[in-house]
């Protein structure tokens, strides 16, 4: 984002954080004796702006010399390399995010769900929606710029006594997300490589086939993420790129190339209703998943802050950034196939299984669409690989301060890379495990994106919320949202609620076991998990500085 992006001028101080004060409630994984660098203490009320520069007063943010000493502050010692730049932290969430996988692999849903009327203004509608959300978070970011996310801003913000407890769930909720959103993104190359296949070798899909090309590509993440990162860090770069020319060649080739065009009334008015629901407003309500479950993934910028030079600044202009350019960039591509459907029934039966495949060879012809595919499969391909990287981040992250079983094994670091690889295997292995339902139920994916929605969405707002019950007793960093943080909180919290409920309702009928959306189920498996570890054990020892457990997992070996 450029220096005209979201953010308060500085000039006026905030309130101190009492969490900040030496013998408050502590930061995950460090001792109470942690130094903590004074406040300043009133209120700011700065209208949204420009950022005013590390030299521009109190409201600046803790003064440090550098992004190692800012995270010493919050409680962490620098183990990951920190090479990224700005514009390296918003690739890898503008890659997740990836119109061209979200977007196109969730298409038939939107097709069955609602059709081009809401495929249309519910992009629209849910953007502006998801921009409300990150803006929430983005401030959140500037002010506790680590890896760990979520969690830790939960814990920084709750009161004292429940801190830990709300540090701990939100943790939780990040995790299954994460691990959800790289099997919807990962299956979903799956299909679109079963499609191209099927269209060039004749490979006939099948469930079986398709989970086993979805482990191939879980594997090559998992070999590119622990051999080869600096080619990963090379190939988001690369990715942006390739997203935006990508787009901007396929919706070129679907505006001049076809003979035909669907009407401007059929793109914007359009209902179509294949679920078996007879009310409107429920189809319309459960089809704004297609859209929802693109936008996920832009916490990612969070957590790679550690490995980001200026990360106060950098992780919200990249969380931001990533989504109000994929907003722009998924309406223009949506606009695009919508417009050059040849035969909507036709589509939506493809035998490739995927209905984009088949906009592109009936608009296209066989040799362009063919290859447009590869463009498509290509842009998918990068957007898991960067999901497994964000979430091997957010599992280091949340073990290292004991949250996961085996702990001691997922927040190792390769001493040759300085890149958590056993957390990298865990994320590519959970999202395998979450594919696996789809050799028996037809509807999978989609519960596999409605538990990515979910888990996501309550992780992000949950720091918000707790934020809007602190009220000015926060202390802000250089990147803020001044006398609009509030509002735009409100908005983010209500929405998040909305479509909580939404994605975990039945979305085809007759409801049977082929048919049934067992996202309800994955999340109360989780939470119930999660709720009984708490309760029974980790109540006492988590973020308790300490504990005895805490201190034997700190002591240096």
């Amino acid at each position: 984002m450029t220096n005209n992006s979201l953010g308060a001028p500085s000039g006026s101080p905030d309130r101190p954080d009492p969490s900040d004060a030496v013998g408050a409630s502590d930061p995950p994984g460090v001792p109470s004796a942690q130094p903590r660098v004074p406040a300043p203490s009133a209120p700011s009320d700065g209208a949204i702006g420009p950022d005013a520069g590390p030299d521009a007063g109190p409201d600046a943010g803790p003064a440090t010399g550098s992004d190692e000493a800012r995270l010493a502050e919050l409680g962490y010692t620098q183990v990951l390399a920190r090479r990224m730049s700005a514009f390296s932290n918003y690739a890898v969430s503008f890659t997740i995010i990836s119109v061209l996988s979200g977007c196109l692999t969730l298409y038939l849903f939107g097709m069955n769900t609602g059709g081009p009327v809401l495929i249309t203004w519910g992009w629209v509608g849910v953007g502006l929606m998801t921009l409300f959300v990150g803006l929430a978070m983005a401030e959140i970011c500037s002010a506790y710029p680590t890896s760990a996310g979520l969690y830790f801003w939960a814990h920084r913000l709750a009161p004292p006594r429940s801190a830990a407890a709300w540090a701990w769930f939100t943790g939780w909720f990040n995790v299954l997300g994460q691990v959800a959103v790289t099997a919807g993104i990962d299956f979903g190359a799956a299909s679109f490589l079963g499609a191209y296949l099927n269209l060039q070798f004749d490979f006939k899909v099948t469930p079986g086939r398709t989970i086993l090309l979805f482990a191939a590509i879980l594997l090559l993440h998992g070999l590119l993420n622990t051999f080869g990162v600096r080619i990963v860090a090379i190939l988001n770069g690369v990715s942006v790129w390739w997203h935006v020319l990508g787009v901007a060649v396929i919706v070129g080739a679907l505006t001049f190339v076809p003979d035909s065009h669907q009407s401007t009334s059929f793109v914007f008015t359009e209902f179509v209703n294949h679920t078996g629901w007879g009310s409107g407003f429920y189809v319309v309500m459960i089809g704004l998943l297609m859209a929802q479950y693109t936008f996920t993934g832009y916490d990612a910028s969070a957590h790679m802050t550690e490995e980001t030079h200026d990360a106060a600044t950098a992780g919200p202009r990249g969380i931001v950034q990533s989504i109000w350019t994929s907003w722009i960039a998924g309406f223009v591509l949506l606009l695009g196939f919508t417009f050059a459907i040849q035969s909507y029934d036709g589509a939506r039966a493809s035998k490739t299984g995927a209905p984009p495949a088949q906009i592109l060879l009936d608009a296209l012809g066989a040799t362009t669409g063919k290859l447009l595919l590869l463009v498509v499969i290509g842009a998918q391909l990068f957007c898991g690989m960067a999901s497994v990287t964000a979430n091997s981040r957010m599992i280091y992250a949340f073990s290292r301060d004991g949250a996961l079983p085996y702990s001691r094994v997922w927040h190792t670091v390769s001493p040759r890379t300085r890149t958590p690889v056993a957390a990298v295997w865990l994320a590519a292995g959970g999202a395998l495990v979450l594919g696996l339902p789809y050799l028996i139920n037809n509807t999978a994916y989609a519960a596999v994106t409605s538990i990515a929605v979910i888990g996501l969405y309550i992780a992000y707002v949950i720091p918000t919320l707790l934020r809007l019950l602190r009220g000015d007793d926060f202390r802000r960093g250089p990147w803020h949202l001044g006398r609009w943080s509030r509002p735009i909180g409100i908005v983010a919290v209500v929405w998040v609620a909305v479509i909580t409920v939404l994605f975990m309702l039945p979305q085809v009928s007759p409801v049977t076991w082929e048919t049934f959306n067992y996202a309800p189920i994955a999340v109360l498996a989780v939470l119930g998990f999660a709720a009984t570890w708490w309760l029974a054990s980790a109540r006492h020892w988590f973020l308790n500085p300490d504990h005895k457990r805490t201190t034997a997992r700190n002591t240096p070996r």
